[in-house]
């Protein structure tokens, strides 16, 4: 069994104002500690009273028997203090709201404030602590939409996804995207010192058109042609032609989509059990099939694809053959 050193009258009387009123957490502890001991408690006992390990305890005893009140104390800690104070840190959580995108600037502004100049690199670290990254910005078009029939057509929408879930219909999402040898350029690790260079070239566009779900089931169509009302309405009597079941297509306000030709046909497609279901202005997040469009250009896309107009081509196709097998999407479960 190990305990302390019976205590005196002036020892029992520090320990016991350190352990009421010490600003310290662990010196309370550690007085509250060694108070234990001296009543008769053991060390296990000890330990389940303070959710403390019994060497921990362990260790505190003997820094107590060998320095006496020093021993309730941590010993100074090795590096450098940090170059900003709190509030110092604060002002610079704020300025760089300011200016999220220079780092110079929040320098001078710092300097102006608190007459410190610090690397770009330790600004980083302290941004980097406040939970701070930096990455890509996102374009929104937010400001421009109606919400109320934003949220209208998020509600049906998670209404179609529950139905397609218990089997009724499949819901389809519908787009177009365009692919050139003009690369979409994404972050990538690369070695220091070295640059990873993508080939850029003009060139003719691929167009993709496709009918994607949450399942990873897409009917895509490549064109090298331009996109016309007559292409998009051929798409669809093909992909109405193979339904399986009842299918709702979510598609948005592209003026192809609104043209007349399109619109003459919606009443054909409803017949053979293809519902169109237009989203509002300016609400590109509600078309899931975005989210492919991005995996594609920004993460499955080889760099090798860029090579030639027939290396895109035979890349586009290989991604969209196997999407649902080698490529996966983990969608989020929509609820009502």
């Amino acid at each position: 069994m190990k305990y302390v050193s019976p205590l005196s009258e002036v020892e029992l009387s520090t320990l016991r104002a350190l352990y009421k009123f010490h600003p310290l957490a662990q010196v309370r502890s550690r007085a509250h500690g060694i108070l234990l001991s001296h009543q008769g408690f053991r060390l296990q006992e000890i330990a389940t009273i303070l959710f403390l390990t019994r060497q921990s305890i362990s260790t505190f005893f003997d820094a107590w028997e060998s320095m006496g009140l020093a021993g309730l104390y941590d010993k100074p800690k090795s590096g450098r203090p940090r170059c900003l104070s709190s509030e110092e840190e604060t002002f610079v959580g704020e300025a760089i709201q300011q200016e999220p995108r220079s780092i110079k600037r929040v320098l001078t502004l710092l300097a102006e404030q608190s007459h410190k100049w610090i690397s770009p690199s330790t600004l980083k670290r302290v941004l980097k602590r406040a939970r701070l990254s930096w990455k890509r910005a996102r374009k929104s078009l937010k400001s421009k939409r109606d919400e109320t029939r934003f949220r209208q057509a998020q509600q049906r929408i998670e209404q179609f996804a529950l139905r397609e879930r218990q089997g009724d219909i499949d819901l389809r999402y519908f787009d177009e995207a365009g692919f050139t040898l003009d690369p979409y350029v994404p972050y990538a690790w690369q070695p220091e010192g070295e640059i990873i260079e993508i080939p850029a070239a003009k060139s003719s566009r691929l167009n993709v058109l496709g009918f994607m779900n949450t399942k990873n089931h897409f009917t895509s169509f490549i064109f090298e042609d331009s996109i016309d009302a007559d292409i998009v309405v051929a798409c669809f009597d093909e992909f109405s032609r193979n339904l399986q079941k009842k299918t709702i297509v979510i598609i948005d306000n592209a003026t192809i989509h609104k043209s007349k030709k399109f619109k003459a046909q919606i009443g054909k497609w409803y017949q053979c059990g293809l519902l169109i279901r237009f989203l509002p202005t300016y609400s590109p997040e509600l078309n899931l099939i975005e989210i492919l469009w991005r995996k594609i250009k920004y993460e499955w896309m080889p760099f090798s694809a860029y090579q030639s107009l027939k290396h895109l081509n035979q890349a586009l196709e290989h991604i969209l053959k196997n999407f649902g097998s080698e490529y996966k999407i983990q969608f989020a479960e929509q609820k009502c």
